[in-house]
């Protein structure tokens, strides 16, 4: 995962391009999650926060929110943009366990997961299981596993679920390409919405 920090201090971030296309697929989303909790919106971890492109998105929609990155630099950037109420942690998602961060009601994954292998994949999985409150929910935007995998990542559907053994995968849903470009429009995103199982 040091190829991110590498590419932050060359400038070439193109994952952050997501946003154009994403941010009013992402507010229905969370509003959703958030109407249909009985106590509303509770704490949401962004996981692979970068530097903060959507993690405010879920304070503006009531999430007490908290972003978490190993790239330090971009945990700092995120941090000068604020806003203040919401706490960034650099942290490993493959070991989110040892960041200390306590337990969480919604998870938020756009683009993180499928850049990481199979071993990475379970890794985040097992750790996010481990701090998923009662009910908790996990969203996940990531790529297909198309043609232009080793070029842009990707992961299957077989693949996201069988990191989450322990969650319930309540929905499958087309993500929006608007302003992705070639080849990251091309690749099939998808939304997995995913519930932790019961007992």
């Amino acid at each position: 995962m040091t190829k991110y920090a590498w590419m932050y201090r060359l400038g070439f971030t193109p994952w952050e391009r997501y946003g154009t296309g994403v941010g009013e697929q992402l507010g229905a989303l969370l509003d959703r999650e958030a109407e249909e909790r009985p106590s509303g919106p509770g704490r949401a971890l962004d996981i692979g926060c970068g530097r903060g492109q959507f993690t405010p998105e879920l304070a503006r929609r009531g999430w007490e929110a908290t972003g978490v990155d190993i790239v330090p630099e971009a945990i700092e950037a995120a941090r000068r943009k604020g806003p203040a109420e919401i706490t960034y942690t650099v942290g490993d998602v493959t070991d989110l366990e040892a960041a200390g961060l306590g337990a969480f009601d919604l998870f938020l994954d756009i683009g993180c997961f499928q850049g990481l292998d199979a071993e990475q994949r379970s890794a985040e999985g097992r750790g996010v299981t481990a701090l998923a409150a009662p009910g908790a929910a996990l969203l996940m935007l990531a790529f297909g596993a198309s043609k232009y995998r080793r070029l842009v990542e990707g992961v299957s559907r077989a693949e996201v679920e069988a990191a989450f053994p322990g969650w319930d995968l309540l929905a499958v849903e087309d993500a929006e390409t608007a302003g992705l470009g070639w080849p990251m429009n091309r690749t099939f995103p998808k939304w997995y919405r995913f519930r932790r199982t019961a007992g």
